[in-house]
């Protein structure tokens, strides 16, 4: 039977294209790359001559010109081909707070680089480890002294500087104590990391469970030209929800990718696995949660669409987005205990990919956002509850 999944949509011939890229680089590819703790170097430089990774950018800085919708199918496709967007899609989104905060000629000397493939921005520090999701006590400053600002501090879980050359930096330019409201006196740098690392900046490689570059950083003193400063001073804070909403959004499409995968994965081989004489997909033991991963996945696929509506609207969307990643993360988790459940011990074989897909998917019940810190936005910003922290 051939697979439906996922459901098609406007996006059918964007689709088909991206399928036909991604059945380029097969399951033998990524299970490599997973053993290997490599990057998908050229999955991303196939992407990238393709067009893909330039899709949010503007035409006239030699981009796509296309919206969060189309850019969340990208990441979709390549989950559910098999692959893992998590070594690409911070180009995505963290540019976001270039485009609609930066300068005109900020925009102009960047933005054709990394829509050509020739700069990658696949990197933002915003996390430090006393502080984790609590971004308002961030402790990394950033002190001007004449033309430059000098940065101390600390961040942590920062994705894919080995292959970025810039960086998007949230500091600290006011002390806490000198502002009115505690997400006043951020702001958002730019950083050269030719330039950075080993002149101010210190970068540590943190092993972990899933195949996911990530590193602890370190600021002692690093110099940063006051014109790599994006928007106004202060202000970086309210400037970096636009990359966040749009990161939660693409995270929750990767998860719809995953969560379809899982589901074709697991229905094949319940149809094909024959036990007692009889496929085991007739048991209603197993079709069942299979049905049900299925029904939540799609139920996740429209608050996606949704907080994508809304952001290439440019109205609001956090609600919609905090949303999507819940619903889509917790779908594609439940997807890959069904998948591996179905599987019994085949899906702890590599060969399978369960397992692979299982660990990366894992990762977004944590990141970029928890679960419990989702309940607390829309407690708080949707039903109008006393705030919880």
């Amino acid at each position: 039977m051939k697979t439906q999944i996922p459901t098609p949509d406007a996006h059918q011939e964007m689709r088909e294209a991206l399928r036909a890229l991604c059945g380029r680089f097969d399951p033998a590819y990524w299970q490599k790359v997973d053993r290997e703790r490599g990057y998908p170097e050229a999955f991303v430089d196939a992407l990238t001559e393709a067009g893909w990774m330039a899709a949010l950018i503007p035409a006239e800085y030699g981009g796509s010109g296309l919206g969060l919708a189309e850019a969340s199918v990208i990441v979709e496709e390549i989950n559910f081909s098999g692959g893992n967007a998590g070594g690409l899609h911070g180009q995505m989104y963290n540019m976001n707070t270039l485009l609609h905060h930066g300068s005109a000629q900020q925009k102009q000397q960047y933005l054709p680089g990394i829509a050509s493939g020739k700069l990658r921005l696949q990197s933002m520090a915003v996390t430090e480890p006393t502080t984790g999701t609590d971004t308002t006590q961030l402790k990394t400053t950033a002190v001007r002294r004449g033309d430059r600002y000098v940065v101390n501090g600390q961040k942590v879980w920062i994705s894919r500087i080995q292959h970025s050359d810039l960086m998007i930096l949230l500091a600290r330019t006011t002390p806490l104590a000198e502002v009115r409201r505690k997400s006043e006196g951020m702001s958002i740098f730019l950083v050269d990391l030719h330039q950075a690392i080993g002149r101010g900046m210190t970068v540590r490689p943190i092993g972990n469970m899933v195949n996911h570059e990530t590193n602890e950083v370190f600021f002692d003193n690093l110099e940063i030209p006051v014109e790599n400063l994006i928007g106004e001073e202060g202000q970086g804070f309210r400037y970096i929800l636009t990359g966040l909403n749009a990161e939660r959004t693409l995270i929750a499409a990767e998860c719809i990718g995953d969560a379809y995968w899982f589901v074709d994965k697991a229905r094949r081989y319940a149809t094909d696995r024959v036990v007692f004489n009889r496929p085991i997909g007739q048991n209603q033991g197993v079709q069942f949660p299979i049905a049900d991963a299925y029904i939540e996945t799609e139920a996740a696929n429209l608050m996606r669409f949704k907080a994508c509506a809304l952001f290439d609207a440019g109205q609001p969307c956090g609600g919609e987005a905090n949303m999507a990643k819940y619903l889509a993360a917790k779908a594609s988790w439940e997807a890959a205990n069904v998948c591996l459940q179905t599987h019994g011990g085949f899906g702890f074989a590599h060969e399978y990919d369960v397992e692979r897909k299982f660990r990366e998917t894992r990762l977004y019940q944590v990141a970029p956002i928890s679960t419990n810190l989702v309940y607390s936005y829309v407690a708080e910003h949707l039903l109008g509850l006393p705030r919880s922290f």
